[in-house]
This record gives C-alpha cells, structure tokens and sequence, in this order.
C-alpha cells in the first residue's frame, strides 16, 4: 500500500495525554494534570442552551456564526480591553480556540514560512504550523525571565523566512503573563520585520494580582497585523461546548472563514446560543470563578515554596511551574515515579518543549481539599527521593 502523509506521521502524540490514561485506570489516584475547569457551566447558560434546543434552533448557522453572538463578542473586548472589531467581517466563531489556531496557520502561511514559537507553550502550536506547511522556529524561553519573551530572544530567532509570531499569555504551562511594558519592544520587532501575529488569549480573564490583561493587538500599529484567539472553556467553564472565536482583520478572517467553510461549516449551534448568555450576564460567574483560582493559586505557591520546590509566583491562567531538577530525575522520571510510587498525576515539563526539561506542570483547578491532599504526596515523595 501507498505510505500516508509523512507530516502526519512525524507529529509526537500529545506528552499529557499518555499519563491520564494510566491515571483513568489507577483507584484513589489524584490527577493535577488537566487543563479544564473543575466548575460546571453556569446554570443560566446551560439553560439558555437547553431554551434553544426546546424551541428548535437545532440548524446551521452563518459559517461565521451567529451575528448575535459575534455583536456580543466585539462588545465584550472593547469593554473588557479598548479593543474594537466588526462583528460582520472581523469575527469568525470557532469549534473551540484550537481551531482557530488551526485557521489562522493555514490562512497565513506559504510552505517553508517561520513561525517563531517561544516554549514552553500549548502543546498544538507546532503540530499545526508543521500541518500546515510552515517551519516552527523554536525560542526557549528562561525561568530567570518568569519564561516572558525578551526583546533580545525574539530578534535573534527573526530571519528573512520568518512571517508568525505566537504569543501565548497568561501562559499555558507557566502561568506567566506580559505586561504592556513587556510587549512593547516586542510590537516594536513585530512592525519593524513586518511580522504577523496570533495572540492566544483565552486564559485572558484569569489574570491575577494588580496587573489584568493586556493585549499585543492594543499597541499602535499591532491590530492590523494580530489574530486574537480566544473562547469560552476557560473563563466560563464550558469546554465540552467546543466554542471559540477569532478577532482580525477582514482579509485574514476572510481566509480563516473559507477554510473553515469547507471543513467545519459552522461552530456548534447549540453552544453558541449558551454563549451569547455568558457574555450578557456572566460576569459574575467569571469573578467567582477567578477568585477561587486566586485562593488556591496562593495556597500551592506557598506549599511548593515551604517545601523547597522553587516557582515563580503564576500571574495567569491555573497553572504552576515547579523546578524540580534538584532531585536529579528528568521531567517524565520525576512524573512517572511520582505516579507510580504516590499515585499523583502531574505533567512533565517537556510536554511543552524541550526548555520544560526540569519542572512540572501542575494546574490549580481543583478544590482546595484535593490540592491539599496532592501536595502532602508531593512533599512525602520528595522528601524520600
């Protein structure tokens, strides 16, 4: 038989997924390793979902989605964050922020085009530039920086192929977040190599501290060239609904939209009526649920610290970073025996790139009562290693 696409075959399964399907397997084992929200749907807009399928608004929608909701989505991010779109022609709605990366990738690139991804970092972002057709160019970013891109990082990975630039903050794996003064230089390069960016904001509402979000697309001379990714799995706990959305200029959401046309249609009907309700009246929920993640956020940054396991303080999204290369272990050594010995899921470092290599992933969202328990297997574990 003919051999099957090279590139497909090439991509490394996903490094978190082996470890839960040991985890789905093993009684009384704790996972602190999935990137979902332990909250259910708000009730309102579970039931706003259920009101359209009780009265039949079980069809299509446009391929960019309901105008309602993408009216309710430009609202929202020029009240959340001066940020101003046309619902009509720069706003696609997506089956979840994956696929708008996905989009976003195949309307931009030509083969051989360098996506410059700072790492750690979600785990699709090179399989999709890989998918399609692009170089991933890879900057390791330092845990001295809090794993913020530099000016300096940035310039020294730009050559004359180089067309993308991905942002991902408040970070997934870190927690890291960029401030307005950490991006300037930053679009200063981008405008300056005539650079393209996609900004990956969906853990944009849990921001904590004194800092909130601040997007790249804000500065002068970064809206036109940035697509804004972002959804509603995590901030309103809805990540079975598979809804997200794009934010970008007309021609590039053009492109995006004509992909998505022939291989998605629309983004699920139900969940997108459900979404217009958590903009509408959602708020709450969101504060609600920030302020628990805030709780325990500070509870397992000071448990890590009193029990000598080094991390910056997270500012972002639900996750903490642990060093843990004192013990001697790689990253999947340190997981895979604490798995084994204490029955405690966590994701090893490299997962998310090579620069993961001595830390883990552990995300805060869960209650209070299974991080506590988690962290006093923790500490047993490294305290025999």
């Amino acid at each position: 038989m003919k051999t099957l696409s090279n590139t497909a075959n090439d991509i490394k399964p996903s490094g978190i997924r082996k470890f839960f399907d040991v985890v789905s397997e093993m009684p009384d084992a704790i996972s602190l390793g999935v990137g979902e929200p332990d909250f259910d749907t708000p009730w309102h807009v579970v039931d706003e979902g259920i009101y359209s399928l009780e009265k039949g608004k079980t069809y299509y929608t446009s391929n960019s989605g309901l105008m309602e909701l993408r009216e309710e989505i430009c609202k929202w991010y020029g009240r959340k964050y001066n940020l101003f779109y046309k619902a009509a022609s720069e706003c696609l709605l997506t089956v979840g922020g994956s696929e708008g990366i996905d989009l976003a990738l195949r309307a931009m690139l030509n083969p051989g085009d360098e996506v410059i991804i700072p790492e750690p970092s979600y785990v699709s972002y090179v399989p999709c530039v890989s998918l399609a057709g692009g170089v991933p160019v890879i900057i390791d970013l330092k845990n001295e920086n809090q794993f913020k891109l530099t000016e300096k990082e940035l310039s020294d990975a730009i050559t004359k192929k180089t067309k993308v630039l991905i942002l991902s903050y408040p970070n997934n794996p870190t927690g890291a977040i960029m401030t307005r003064q950490d991006l300037e230089p930053i679009a200063k390069l981008a405008i300056e190599h005539d650079l393209y960016v996609i900004s990956d904001e969906i853990y944009s509402e849990l921001t904590y501290g004194k800092q909130s979000h601040f997007s790249i697309a804000s500065l002068p001379g970064m809206k036109e060239r940035t697509v804004i990714i972002n959804g509603f799995s995590k901030a309103f706990a809805m990540t079975g609904w598979r809804l997200g959305y794009a934010l970008a200029p007309k021609e590039i959401t053009g492109l995006m939209t004509k992909i998505h046309q022939f291989c998605i249609m629309c983004a699920p009907t139900t969940s997108q009526y459900a979404a217009i309700e958590a903009l509408k009246n959602g708020d709450k929920d969101v504060a609600m649920m920030r302020k628990s993640y805030d709780e325990r956020r500070r509870y397992l940054y000071k448990r890590l610290t009193d029990m000598n396991l080094p991390a910056f303080e997270p500012l972002g999204a639900f996750y903490i970073f642990p060093d843990i290369s004192r013990f001697g272990l790689s990253s999947e050594e340190f997981a895979e025996k604490l798995l084994r010995e204490k029955k405690l899921a966590v994701v090893p470092g490299t997962a998310f790139g090579n620069s993961g290599e001595g830390f883990i992933r552990i995300s805060y969202a869960y209650s209070i009562d299974q991080l506590r328990e988690a962290l006093d297997r923790i500490e047993s574990f490294t305290s025999h290693i």
